[in-house]
């Protein structure tokens, strides 16, 4: 009669309704007012909403070192999530650091928050802590405005960032997929990128971004080919007035020659090569240059 009272009962366990996530163990202490309790590791999941997606390896690693040393000196943030299990909110690296220091638990505070809360939370802590690469921030911003429909004032209150900056980081998810790449990797910085979004069009983008990479180009040098890009013709110009303004021997025969023909003289030289052009405005200073000519 025992053996059938207890199957039944793990049968009417299996016919409830999933109950809630049990209370976390009673092993706890507390600390500036929070109770802090000993998780199990294993019993930690993810973080479903977390925004960064690389992860130092190195820094991992020393962080893990530290903690076998030491133990975890600032406890991670959870929610309980059905199952007995727990859902990270903050502190994914002291997580993952303490498993390869071999930890069988990590210090956690959990707090009881619902998917959007615990989405926020973690978006605006990794913001915080600005140990995301700036592709990883701008999207970070970007969930806050169009899953929390936060405007770029509110989030800059959230998060103390400046409004401007939020602006700036934005704007940065206007750049081609692969420019994006450059910028998370470090290749190409926030200032390179800046440039770059001064061009409409995104093939320009991408090809001037290439080139960055490729050469090692400054921002100051990538201002100059983004301004070939837009005003060939004026940067052009501007070359070739600087080149003959700083060479006074180009200037002394532009003006030997305009007195002796009455007209404007333009020479460019580079390097001992270039051209002369002479500049008339009528039939007689069209035919006084051809005499002038004709007669040496």
């Amino acid at each position: 009669m025992t053996e059938k009272r207890k199957a039944l009962g793990r049968g009417i366990e299996t016919l409830l309704p999933s109950r809630q996530p049990s209370a976390p163990p009673a092993q706890a202490s507390v600390h500036g007012g929070e109770v802090i309790h000993q998780l199990a590791v294993e019993l930690i999941d993810r973080n479903p909403y977390q925004t960064r997606t690389h992860v130092d390896e190195r820094a991992l690693q020393e962080l893990g070192d530290s903690i076998k040393a030491t133990g975890v000196l600032q406890p991670i943030t959870v929610r309980a999530v059905p199952g007995g299990r727990y859902q990270l909110i903050a502190g994914e690296r002291r997580w993952l650091a303490s498993q390869r220091a071999g930890k069988p638990t990590v210090p956690a505070i959990v707090r009881q928050v619902s998917n959007e809360q615990a989405m926020e939370m973690t978006i605006i802590e990794n913001l915080q802590r600005e140990d995301l690469n700036p592709i990883e921030q701008a999207r970070a911003f970007e969930r806050l405005v169009n899953e929390f429909g936060l405007t770029q004032e509110q989030i800059s209150v959230r998060t103390g960032k400046e409004r401007s900056s939020v602006a700036n980081f934005l704007r940065l998810l206007r750049l081609p997929e692969h420019v994006q790449v450059y910028v998370a990797g470090g290749q190409v910085s926030v200032g390179h990128a800046k440039v770059l979004l001064s061009l409409d069009s995104p093939e320009a983008m991408a090809k001037i971004a290439d080139r960055v990479v490729m050469h090692g180009l400054t921002v100051r040098q990538t201002e100059e080919v983004v301004d070939d890009w837009l005003h060939p013709a004026d940067r052009k110009a501007l070359k070739e007035l600087q080149e003959r303004l700083v060479d006074p021997n180009v200037r002394e025969a532009e003006r030997e020659l305009e007195r002796a023909l009455g007209v404007k003289v333009t020479i460019t030289d580079r390097k001992g090569r270039g051209r002369i052009v002479l500049e008339y405005s009528s039939l007689e200073d069209y035919d006084r240059i051809v005499t002038a000519l004709g007669s040496k």
